[in-house]
């Protein structure tokens, strides 16, 4: 039987074919860092029947989008262990999904939900809403925007996927 797919959930798929990050929704994708999600050889795997939080796909998302292209494949479930992705990365993938966020003009308690991030969504909506946040410069630096302030600066993007 075909899962049923949320209309966020089928935006949130719409956007990543659009940038070129790939998915696929598969049932029982075993046990997991968050319900639902899985990144596999780069690539979100997903059971709608078990993801709690569709905002968490934009931060998933993250990490695949600021892995070097040819590295992308080499992620796994556990991305600090599979790939090698440490605190700067994290930082950007956050920032990042603030930038799809945006984009995709969703609510903030979309992307920082009160069951994520440690406890601290509240402080992470501020820091990002006042044109603050963190993990930008990373994006910078990995070229895909500019910085904010700029014409067309973050949290506006250049490119989706780090080259």
């Amino acid at each position: 039987m075909a899962q049923k797919i949320s209309e966020p959930l089928q935006l949130l798929l719409a956007f990543f074919s659009d940038i070129g990050i790939g998915w696929r929704i598969q049932s029982d994708i075993g046990q997991s860092f968050l319900p639902g999600v899985r990144i596999q050889h780069g690539e979100l795997c997903i059971d709608p029947l078990m993801l709690n939080q569709p905002g968490d796909l934009l931060h998933e998302a993250g990490h695949i989008a600021v892995m070097p292209g040819a590295s992308r494949h080499l992620l796994q479930d556990n991305v600090n262990l599979s790939a090698g992705q440490g605190p700067a990365e994290e930082m950007a993938a956050i920032a990042w999904s603030w930038a799809a966020l945006i984009y995709l003009n969703l609510p903030p308690e979309f992307l920082f939900h009160a069951d994520g991030y440690k406890g601290g969504s509240k402080s992470y909506i501020t820091a990002f809403s006042s044109e603050g946040g963190f993990g930008y410069p990373l994006l910078h630096w990995y070229g895909m925007c500019e910085q904010p302030g700029a014409e067309d600066g973050y949290p506006q993007m250049k490119q989706w996927l780090r080259p």
